[in-house]
């Protein structure tokens, strides 16, 4: 038997460890490629989510710069035209993501911040124009009272009916710079100007009319069934805003159509209602014209437009002091309808007509529907009762007295003592109340004949001798 030396021995044993050793050191390897495999693909992944994660907060921090060159841009400008104008929109924001975000919250704090400042600071120079106007308008408008005057004295004071009718044309324009100032004046907080006595409402609207280029168009109806008479407190107020309603009306129609105004009476105060036929108002107009009559908010200059239209605004002013109440809507005649209720308690009263006089040029009530009474109330226009063929059959009374004021009702017009109606009339009232109300064109040829009658009269006194100092003071 052939024996294994020990040399061959000790190499296969040699050899078969190695070999050993080498399979441990393969399946080490092996693991270790494969952790090493699975740490690369972790990393790899990590670094994408990584390269992603930067991807998107380079792309939001691209549309957050874009969010604010926006809000610098657009945002912030329209911002200040839309407190200006507020029919302007005011956009969002570009990228909808950020809406209900940080950053969406940061944006409309720096919108509110900027929107207050501007606010603040457009009331400040508003209340400063308002005080510089108020003051130049006061100043102004003392003067040209001061000339209206001086001019109501010349047209006394001379007889050339030329002159005469220079003065009334320079009184006139006189009177349309008057009611421009004075509306400017009441749009900036002044004091209409002017105090009055009570006032026959009628009287009030037809100063109101002569106030305006186009009077002649102005068609009053007086359906009012007593004197009534506004407080002297308002009476100015009220013919402010009257007068601007009828510059309204006839400024927005055309030159040959009327406008009307009726007179009516309530139970709980007085109306004067203004139509007219022109081109109306369209629904936002009126919106407009109603915010700026009610006189709740608080007005800026650069509100009013340019040039700036302030009758309304002067109205709306008036109508918050004093408590009467001014209505815009559709007029059924295709044009504008405006109403003024002027309320019993506290603006009006009833005065007395035999101690207080109506104006002639004042429009006569239509009383003859209205159903006579025991306490007749005298016609308006005219200084005499009514004729007797008008009332009814009087009982034989004594000489006028004065009666004592009924009680006064809730809701309704304060009165003042009124003389009983006198039972028998003699034939020049009688006459005087018959007479038909004069135009204005038969007022004017009567003045007139009458300045031709006194320069005739001062001429021929010229001529004749002068009169000797006794028989001077004997006349």
């Amino acid at each position: 038997m052939t024996s294994i030396p020990e040399a061959l021995l000790w190499c296969l044993s040699t050899g078969t460890a190695a070999a050993v050793v080498l399979a441990a050191l393969s399946i080490r390897a092996r693991g270790q490629r494969a952790d090493l495999r699975s740490r690369l693909s972790a990393a790899e992944e990590q670094n994408s989510a990584t390269l992603h994660s930067n991807t998107e907060l380079s792309a939001r921090l691209r549309a957050t710069e874009a969010e604010i060159r926006h809000l610098a841009g657009t945002r912030l400008p329209d911002l200040t035209l839309a407190l200006a104008h507020p029919h302007v929109p005011v956009p969002g924001l570009m990228d909808a993501r950020f809406a209900g975000t940080e950053t969406d919250q940061a944006l409309n704090a720096v919108l509110e911040q900027v929107s207050d400042a501007i606010t603040k600071e457009r009331a400040r120079v508003d209340a400063a124009a308002q005080s510089t106007l108020r003051g130049a308008t006061t100043t102004i408008q003392a003067l040209l009272y001061r000339l209206q005057t001086a001019l109501q004295d010349m047209q006394h004071r001379y007889d050339d009916p030329n002159v005469a009718q220079d003065l009334l044309n320079a009184d006139f324009l006189n009177e349309q710079a008057l009611r421009r100032i004075q509306a400017t004046g009441v749009v900036c907080g002044a004091w209409p100007g002017l105090t009055r006595e009570d006032s026959y409402l009628a009287e009030l609207v037809v100063g109101a009319t002569s106030r305006l280029r186009g009077y002649e168009r102005v068609q009053v109806s007086n359906q009012l069934r007593d004197p009534i008479a506004v407080v002297a407190r308002a009476v100015e107020p009220i013919a402010i805003v009257v007068t601007e309603l009828l510059a309204n009306a006839l400024h927005h129609s055309h030159r040959e159509l009327p406008v009307t105004i009726t007179l009516q009476q309530g139970n709980r105060g007085a109306s004067v209602i203004v139509d007219d036929y022109g081109v109306g108002m369209h629904d936002d107009e009126i919106k407009a014209a109603m915010e700026l009559l009610s006189g709740d908010d608080d007005l800026l200059l650069t509100q009013l437009g340019d040039p700036p239209r302030s009758g309304f605004a002067a109205a709306g002013q008036l109508v918050r002091q004093y408590g009467f109440g001014v209505h815009v809507e559709p007029s059924p005649y295709g044009g504008v309808r405006a109403v003024v209720y002027i309320p019993g308690d506290p603006l009006l009263t009833v005065l007395d007509e035999s101690a207080q006089p109506m104006s002639v040029m004042a429009p006569l009530p239509h009383r003859s529907a209205v159903p006579d009474r025991s306490s007749s109330v005298l016609p308006t226009g005219s200084a005499t009762p009514p004729p007797a063929a008008a009332q009814p059959a009087p009982a034989a009374q004594p000489a006028p007295s004065y009666e004592a004021p009924a009680q006064q009702a809730e809701g309704e017009l304060p009165r003042r003592r009124r003389r009983k109606p006198v039972s028998e009339l003699d034939e020049s009232a009688e006459r005087t109340a018959s007479l038909p109300p004069r135009s204005p064109e038969e007022t004017g040829s009567r003045w007139a004949a009458l300045q031709r009658g006194t320069e005739s009269g001062r001429a021929a006194a010229q001529s004749e001798p002068p009169r000797s100092p006794e028989g001077n003071a004997q006349s």
